[in-house]
């Protein structure tokens, strides 16, 4: 710049020379003052020269400031380049999007991170702030622009808000806005840059964090989280537990933060489950267990408890947790039923004891004293009296034998904890139970309908198969209504899971179910005034086909019949 300011000082001096001599030796051709033209060239020679450097001075003193204003323009350009290359690598580092407001103008710019977060084209980005307000969730909308506006107005300079910003695709993201405000001399608000940011994962975390926290809190159960590791090979110390565990132990949160579960654990608690806890502990494994603790009031109580490690990211262990259930009602009443179920099983010890007292050993008195009365009846009794008090006695003699009868058929059932099956052909079986009942059937000829369906073989016991039929046979006879003729039904077919099915009905007198309904199946339960009823054969039918593993069940109306459903093991 001095080269430049040098020459400009020489073109200057010269051509102001350059004049000079023109004018003198004009001066000279036309005046004859030579003198005073001399002393005149002389003092324009002065005035050149000092012209001269007062020229080259303002210059050099201009180029001087025009270099520093260079200078400066370049260090500005500079730190703006440098700048613009930090803004352009932070927002690739964020993925944030960036927005600048030029709020009079009402005009605001986005830069690439609209595209990459919300999806939005160049040409789907509206250019004011009505199309941002316009894609914020209705829910949030109002709440922001009142927030944002209230804002402008007042002196801080940062904002920040969070809401739902509208994607491309009409789904929504939560974002977090931060902006920071310019204002003129005036204080009011001219330009507005910020940065959106997607907290959408974030949002979603804390929602799932809130909800898990509800759970520890609400739960019934009470939950325990400790730290990994102890140093005193102790059940490691707690650092969470929810109001669930101080309701249950009795104590306060502030009074079992920081210390081991072993604290709770008294004279009484086993030995083998604690050692079974710190094992799990010591090789990183869950462990469930039941165990007695001590409460604050040293109560003690049972609780099933779960012990399960927690890993982080990185796959190393970072907590444990423990879930407890206050099960001491529970042992109580384990205890209890096992002290029932000794008194129970030495009961039917002594009830079956009884049974066969009663069923063998009274067998053989009875049968003398049956032999005796078949003896009496060879002679001839003439008094009358005597002759009645005899067939009193025979008749409750003979009720007696068939009770003893009775009781031996249900105790061999009951006896009898596995049966022998063997493969029969269906059709055989019905066709050996209706010889069996061939005299009542001519005699009273019912409408008999069995439909075998595509059931040809039955894996069965075969005498209680036909016992089962044979009793309801017998019944549906007994049983018939005496204003319509006999029909009965017996419908087979095979169903799911290797079951056979067999629908047993008639159209008897039927059973009042809302009265009986609970003691259908009961021994010596008798539903009709019939003399020859005792009241057994149903409840032999559900013993036997139930020792068979099946099961029967029974609908009935009076005076319209009877349909029971029984199921079979094919």
């Amino acid at each position: 710049m001095k080269n430049k300011a040098n020459q400009i000082t020489l073109i200057y001096t010269l051509f102001a020379l350059f004049l000079a001599i023109i004018s003198f030796k004009l001066a000279k051709q036309y005046s004859s003052h030579l003198d005073c033209y001399n002393f005149s060239f002389i003092k324009d020679i002065f005035f050149i020269t000092i012209t001269g450097i007062l020229f080259r001075y303002i210059l050099s003193k201009n180029d001087k400031r025009n270099t520093e204003i260079n200078k400066s323009l370049r260090q500005t350009n500079d730190k703006l380049k440098e700048s613009n290359d930090k803004y352009d690598i932070v927002a690739k580092a964020t993925s944030d999007t960036i927005w600048d407001w030029k709020i009079p103008e009402d005009h605001i710019t986005w830069n690439k991170g609209i595209k990459g977060i919300f999806g939005y084209s160049q040409d789907q980005v509206g250019k004011n702030s009505k199309w941002w307000f316009d894609n914020i969730h209705p829910e949030d909308s109002i709440k922001m622009s009142v927030k944002l506006y209230s804002f402008l107005e007042q002196k801080t300079e940062k904002w920040q808000d969070q809401y739902r910003f509208k994607c491309a695709d009409g789904t929504y993201k939560y974002v977090l806005d931060r902006g920071f405000i310019l204002k003129d001399e005036n204080g009011k608000a001219v330009r507005m840059i910020g940065a959106i940011q997607d907290i959408t994962k974030q949002k979603e975390e804390e929602n799932r964090l809130k909800l898990l926290e509800t759970v520890f809190t609400e739960a019934k159960d009470s939950i325990i989280i400790t730290q990994a590791f102890s140093d005193d090979n102790q059940i490691p110390k707690i650092v969470f537990a929810n109001p669930a565990f101080s309701k249950m132990s009795g104590y306060e949160h502030s009074e079992i933060i920081g210390k081991s579960p072993n604290f709770f654990m008294g004279k009484n608690s086993d030995l083998q489950e604690i050692e079974k806890l710190t094992d799990s502990i010591k090789n990183k494994t869950e462990c469930f267990l039941e165990i007695i603790l001590n409460k604050k009031d040293q109560s003690e109580y049972w609780v099933r408890l779960s012990f399960i490690p927690v890993y982080n990211l990185e796959h190393d262990l970072s907590h444990w947790i423990s879930i407890q259930r206050d099960i001491t009602e529970e042992k109580k009443l384990e205890k209890e039923k096992e002290i029932l179920i000794r008194e129970l099983t030495q009961n039917n010890k002594d009830l079956k004891q009884f049974s066969y007292i009663t069923s063998h050993n009274l067998r053989a008195p009875l049968s003398n004293l049956t032999g005796l009365l078949n003896l009496i009846e060879d002679f001839t009794i003439e008094d009358e009296e005597l002759k009645e008090i005899l067939r009193g006695f025979k008749i409750s003699t003979h009720l007696l034998n068939e009770t003893i009868n009775d009781l031996a058929k249900v105790i061999t059932i009951k006896d009898s904890t596995s049966i022998q099956n063997e493969e029969l052909q269906i059709r055989d079986i019905f066709k050996n139970i209706l010889n069996q009942l061939h005299i009542q059937l001519e005699s009273i000829k019912p409408q008999l309908n069995i439909i075998y369906g595509n059931v040809v073989k039955i894996n069965t016991n075969k005498a209680y198969f036909e016992s089962i039929f044979i009793n309801l046979l017998t019944n549906s006879l007994k049983y018939r209504s005496k204003n319509r003729d006999l029909v009965i039904d017996i419908i087979i077919a095979e169903e799911e899971n290797d079951t056979i099915k067999i629908l047993f009905r008639d159209n008897g007198i039927g059973i009042d179910l809302e009265r009986n309904k609970n003691k259908i199946f009961g021994l010596y339960q008798r539903f009709h005034d019939y003399p020859d009823s005792k009241g057994l054969g149903l409840f032999l039918v559900k013993s036997q086909i139930e020792t068979m593993g099946g099961t029967i069940s029974i609908q009935s109306e009076v005076e319209k019949g009877t349909e029971f459903t029984l199921t079979f093991k094919s």
